[in-house]
C-alpha cells in the first residue's frame, strides 16, 4: 500500500484478543491503514476482562499490551457501538474497504436434557459473566443458597468456576471479582462441588496447571476415586501424551491426599453423562448415567452450572454455520471484504495466544485483498456521521481510560479494580461523573434506554 494513494480503512467488530491481534497484524504491515475497532460494550478486551478468572491476574496482564495498541495512531476504539442496532453490517461494508468480525461465541451450549430450564441452572458463560462484571449478566442473581453445586464439563472453564466458588474471601482478596458476586459466594453454604465429566480423566481438556491449583485451596479438598484413573494411556502425539500423563499424576496425588477436615469437598466424577435435572420448582438433584454400563444414579445439586462450550450469536447479515455455531467462512474469509477471526471463526477453542497466530494470518489475507483495492471507500467519516445522526453515545479511548481510572479508584484494598457492572455505571464513569450508589444505579439501569 503506497503512502501516495488514499489510505484504506478497516472496521473490526469486537475488541477481544482476536480482534485486537488482527488490528495489530494489519497496523504492523500497513502503518497508514485507518482502523476502527467497534465494541458493543463501553469497555475493550472482551474475554480478557469478562471471561478470564478474576484470580488469574497474570493472564489478564495482556491488557497492558492491548492498551498500548489502542493508543496507536490511525487506530480508534469506538465503544458502546453495536452492529445490528446502531449501525448495520451492510453500512459498515459500504463504508470500509474491509470488515473483520471478531464477535466471539457468547451463547452457552445447552445440554438438551429435561430440567435444564429449572431455576438454579446456569450456563458458564452467564455465570462467569456475573462474577466478572459483564453488564449482560449483572442481574443474573444466581441461586447459591444450597450445599451442593454440580459443574458439568471437563475443561478449564469448569475448573475456573469450581476454584472461584471454592476459594475463601482471603484467597480472592487480590482478584478483581466483583463485590456483588464475592458477597454471594462468601455467604453460600457450600459443602460439595461436583466436577462432572462425560469423558474419562485422560480425555479431559483442562490444562495440568489449572487442575493442580485445585489441590492448593484453603477451604476445599479434591476427592478422586483412584479406580477412575487408568494405569496406562494410549496417545500417539508425544505432546498430548505428556499433558495427559501430568493430568493423571495430579489426580493420583488428589486421590492419595486426605481431606484434612476442610469444609468443602471438591468431587471429580468421570464417565458420567447428565440425563435429567430434578427438583420441585428448582434444581435439587442431577441424574446421571455411567458411560460404560448405562447405570443411572443421582447426586445432590442445588445449583447446576453447565460448561460444555459456546456458540456464536452471529452479527446482523453475517451467515452462520448453525451446526458448528460459527460464522460460515473459508480460512477466515466470509465474503469479498468480509472476514472473521477468533471463536466466531473456529469455535471456542485454544487460549489467548492461540488467537495471535490465527489473527495475524487472517490479517495477511486481508492485506492482500486490500492491495487489490483501486478506489478506497470513504471509511470512518461515514461511520461518524451515521452514529452522530442516530444519537449514539460513543465511548472513545480517552473515555475508556476514565472508566479504567475510576474502577481502580473504587477498588478494595489489595485488588486491582472494582469493575462497574452496569451500563449506567460505565457510561457515568466514561463521562467522569461520580458513580451513583448501587441502589440508585440499579434503578437507573433498569429504566434507562440502551444509549
Amino acid at each position: 500500500m503506497s503512502s501516495r494513494t488514499a489510505p484504506r480503512s478497516v472496521a473490526i467488530v469486537g475488541s477481544g484478543p482476536a480482534g485486537l491481534y488482527a488490528a495489530e497484524g494489519l497496523a504492523r504491515k500497513h502503518p497508514d491503514l485507518r482502523i476502527d475497532i467497534l465494541e458493543r460494550l463501553p469497555t475493550p478486551f472482551g474475554l480478557v476482562r469478562s471471561g478470564v478468572a478474576p484470580d488469574h491476574q497474570g493472564t489478564k496482564a495482556i491488557q497492558r499490551q492491548f492498551g498500548k495498541l489502542l493508543q496507536r495512531p490511525g487506530l480508534r476504539f469506538l465503544g458502546n457501538v453495536e452492529v445490528g442496532r446502531d449501525v448495520a453490517l451492510d453500512e459498515l461494508r459500504a463504508a470500509y474497504d474491509a470488515v473483520i468480525l471478531a464477535i466471539g461465541a457468547a451463547l452457552d451450549r445447552r445440554l438438551g436434557i429435561p430440567g435444564e430450564d429449572l431455576p438454579g441452572v446456569y450456563g458458564s458463560g452467564a455465570f462467569v459473566g456475573w462474577y466478572n462484571g459483564h453488564p449482560d449478566w449483572r442481574h443474573l442473581d444466581p441461586r447459591l443458597d444450597g450445599p451442593s453445586v454440580a459443574i458439568i464439563g471437563n475443561g478449564n472453564v469448569a475448573v475456573d468456576v469450581a476454584r472461584v466458588l471454592a476459594k475463601s474471601s482471603a484467597e480472592m482478596a487480590a482478584s478483581d471479582i466483583c463485590a456483588h458476586a464475592a458477597a454471594v459466594i462468601a455467604a453460600a453454604p457450600l459443602a460439595e462441588i461436583w466436577l462432572v465429566g462425560r469423558r474419562g480423566p485422560a480425555e479431559a481438556s483442562w490444562t495440568p496447571v489449572e487442575l493442580a491449583e485445585l489441590g492448593r485451596l484453603e477451604r476445599a479438598a479434591p476427592v478422586v476415586d483412584s479406580a477412575d484413573i487408568p494405569a496406562v494411556i494410549e496417545e500417539a502425539d508425544p505432546r498430548l501424551l505428556r499433558i495427559r500423563e501430568k493430568t493423571l499424576e495430579t489426580l493420583r496425588g488428589f486421590a492419595a491426599a486426605p481431606p484434612d477436615g476442610k469444609r468443602i469437598r471438591l468431587h471429580f466424577l468421570f464417565n458420567a453423562a447428565p440425563v435429567e435435572i430434578l427438583g420441585a420448582g428448582r434444581a435439587e438433584r442431577l441424574r446421571l448415567a455411567r458411560r460404560r454400563t448405562g447405570e443411572a444414579f443421582e447426586i445432590r445439586a442445588s445449583t447446576v452450572i453447565t460448561a460444555i462450550g459456546y456458540r456464536c450469536h452471529g452479527s446482523a447479515g453475517a451467515p452462520l454455520d448453525a451446526e458448528r455455531g460459527i460464522v460460515a467462512n473459508v480460512e477466515g474469509r466470509v465474503a469479498p471484504g468480509l472476514w472473521v477471526v477468533g471463536w466466531a471463526k473456529r469455535g471456542p477453542s485454544g487460549t489467548i495466544p492461540t488467537n495471535r497466530a490465527e489473527s495475524f494470518a487472517v490479517a495477511e489475507a486481508v492485506a492482500a485483498e486490500l492491495a487489490q483495492v483501486n478506489a478506497p471507500k470513504p471509511g470512518p467519516d461515514v461511520l461518524d456521521h451515521l452514529l452522530a445522526a442516530r444519537g449514539v453515545t460513543v465511548v472513545d479511548h480517552p473515555a475508556w481510560l476514565r472508566i479504567e481510572a475510576a474502577e481502580a479508584a473504587h477498588a478494595r484494598a489489595g485488588a486491582p479494580r472494582e469493575k462497574f457492572a452496569t451500563l449506567a455505571e460505565l457510561l457515568a464513569a466514561a463521562r467522569a461523573e461520580d458513580a451513583p450508589t448501587s441502589s440508585s444505579h440499579e434503578r437507573a439501569q433498569l429504566n434507562a434506554p440502551r444509549r
